[in-house]
């Protein structure tokens, strides 16, 4: 089970602590468990009736209705406002509550129903993304679980397998070459990224986590790909981020190189003339856009 601060309900459900403090003193809608240093922390029921709490107070329930409602009560007004609700934010609290109940079938279900409604690839942008990046943070600190964390990136990731098994690359397509450094093991957007590009009719060479240098060495001087794309999170990390581009970028001179992930963005780096970065993943279709005009033309 794990523990959350207040800040962490507040990041987790955008209700601010403050207000989660007055909710606590004036209808005991939380009773907060102390360490043996007296420090106080929340539990995963706490999470959860939390953002349920939020999801039905941003669709009109008021408070002092809401805490009159039984714990089943609460649960069937959330899911019938998940099953109708477009919101992305309704969706998000619906995928968060699934991860800490780590309910397989209702997190295939929401997800299923806003691929329907919206489209994969919306439905990745504006609700995986953002819940993935919502999640991260508290990843990160120890908030959240590895199981948890597991749990979800393995659903995703059938999704987007399926999503992009889908997808058929034409014959006059570019080839690109996707992998992660040796150590990395953040699959997500490099699979997000796959999908993109074999949508746009690319092929897609796939090479995926944690890569040996000598097998995409490889691999390049089999297939001599004309673009590389690929997501440092945190190997190698910030500080070694640069010289490993940098060598990528004289290693595969003929090859134009896409870097994305948390090592590079925002880091005030300089990389060789064929290095491109991306601050977000989904700028891969502006740079599709332009490889598109460019076959275009000639």
């Amino acid at each position: 089970m794990s523990s959350y601060s207040i800040k962490d309900l507040e990041q987790l459900s955008g209700i601010k602590a403050h207000t989660l403090r007055i909710w606590e003193q004036r209808y005991n809608l939380l009773t907060p468990k102390r360490t043996e240093t007296n420090i106080r922390y929340y539990d995963d029921g706490d999470l959860k009736l939390i953002l349920n709490v939020a999801l039905l107070n941003d669709n009109g329930f008021k408070i002092s209705k809401i805490v009159s409602m039984s714990p089943d009560e609460v649960r069937q007004e959330v899911m019938k406002l998940t099953d109708r609700s477009l919101t992305h934010d309704d969706q998000i609290h619906a995928l968060t509550i699934c991860m800490i109940e780590m309910d397989e079938d209702r997190f295939d279900k929401v997800l299923t129903t806003n691929i329907i409604k919206l489209g994969f690839e919306q439905t990745m942008l504006n609700i995986i993304y953002p819940f993935l990046s919502k999640i991260g943070v508290l990843w990160q600190t120890g908030a959240i679980n590895p199981a948890q964390e597991h749990f979800i990136s393995n659903l995703v990731r059938q999704k987007l397998i399926v999503a992009i098994d889908g997808q058929v690359p034409s014959l006059g397509g570019k080839k690109f070459l996707l992998f992660l450094p040796e150590g990395e093991l953040h699959e997500i957007s490099l699979l997000f990224a796959s999908y993109i590009i074999k949508s746009k009719g690319h092929k897609v060479i796939y090479l995926g986590q944690s890569t040996p240098k000598h097998d995409l060495d490889a691999v390049y001087d089999l297939l001599e790909p004309e673009y590389i794309l690929t997501v440092i999170t945190t190997s190698p990390s910030i500080e070694f981020a640069q010289d490993y581009v940098n060598n990528l970028a004289r290693k595969f001179s003929k090859s134009t190189i896409f870097v994305s992930g948390y090592s590079v963005t925002g880091q005030d780096m300089v990389f060789d003339k064929n290095v491109h970065q991306f601050n977000y993943i989904r700028e891969i279709k502006d740079a599709l856009d332009e490889i598109e005009q460019e076959m275009i033309e000639k």
